[in-house]
């Protein structure tokens, strides 16, 4: 397995901070990406305010933005260190107090997707796919049924975690989850423009104020949810024959065998 790392870059003398998952062409969020990630941001959290950064953008190395968490760290023997490792990961974006920004191209599923969701804003070019597939596996996505109804609607919610189909941007865009859309090719300009307009004028102790007051709420409504999915998950659903033949199918690259328990 290729070795999990992040890549992080100061644009603007430092206001905004670019954090790329990698390695591609998958940047697959392994439990070692996730605590490294995970790190970083309480470093940059704990930064006196007028210091800390103004944005931090989360983008993908290479052409897509992740393909979603490891499967392989999904199997029953690894999955209880593993799903807690990633629900408080996602804590740590949701209750930043510096707006994030995921930059989406190419491919953002799974894992990838919940890690977009919890950022304050999604810029998307038109190359985006997005989806939580996991039900395809025999399971399900704990952060992104806790979020996307709470993000979009339970309705949009329930078509894309029992369906696992893709969404364009464009989709996304008309649903209110992705903020901005730009051509191929033009996302980096896209969001350089944004902040550059919208970010970078304002104050950074403002901001932060203003950012934990407005995302209270959904760092609450996480935090009173997760631990049930969670609960759900490890001690009920991998439980169950199906869960592991759709995990270990996934791995030997063959169609499930549903016992439907």
């Amino acid at each position: 397995m290729s070795q999990a790392r992040i890549e992080k870059r100061e644009l603007f003398g430092g206001d905004v901070v670019d954090i790329a998952l990698g390695p591609p062409p998958g940047n697959i969020i392994t439990m070692a990406l996730a605590n490294e990630l995970g790190e970083e941001l309480r470093r940059l959290h704990v930064s006196p305010a007028g210091k800390a950064p103004k944005a931090i953008i989360i983008s993908g190395t290479g052409k897509h933005f992740s393909f979603g968490a490891s499967v392989e760290e999904h199997r029953a023997d690894i999955v209880g260190d593993m799903l807690p490792r990633f629900h408080a990961l996602i804590k740590d974006v949701l209750a930043l107090d510096i707006p994030t920004i995921a930059k989406v191209s190419g491919v953002c599923l799974g894992g990838g997707f919940e890690l977009a969701l919890a950022c304050s804003m999604i810029i998307a070019d038109d190359t985006a796919k997005f989806a939580v597939p996991e039900i395809q596996l025999g399971v399900f996505p704990p952060v992104a049924s806790v979020l996307l109804p709470y993000k979009i609607s339970e309705a949009v919610a329930c078509d894309m975690i029992f369906t696992g189909r893709q969404l364009g941007a464009s989709d996304l865009l008309t649903l209110g989850l992705v903020n901005r859309m730009a051509a191929a090719g033009a996302l980096d300009a896209t969001v350089e423009d944004f902040v550059t307009k919208h970010v970078l004028p304002k104050s950074a102790s403002s901001l932060q104020m203003a950012y934990q007051v407005t995302r209270k709420g959904i760092v609450e409504h996480y935090v009173r949810h997760i631990g049930e999915a969670e609960r759900i998950y490890l001690q009920q659903l991998m439980s169950t024959a199906d869960a592991v033949e759709g995990i270990e199918a996934f791995l030997a690259k063959r169609a499930p065998e549903w016992k439907n328990a």
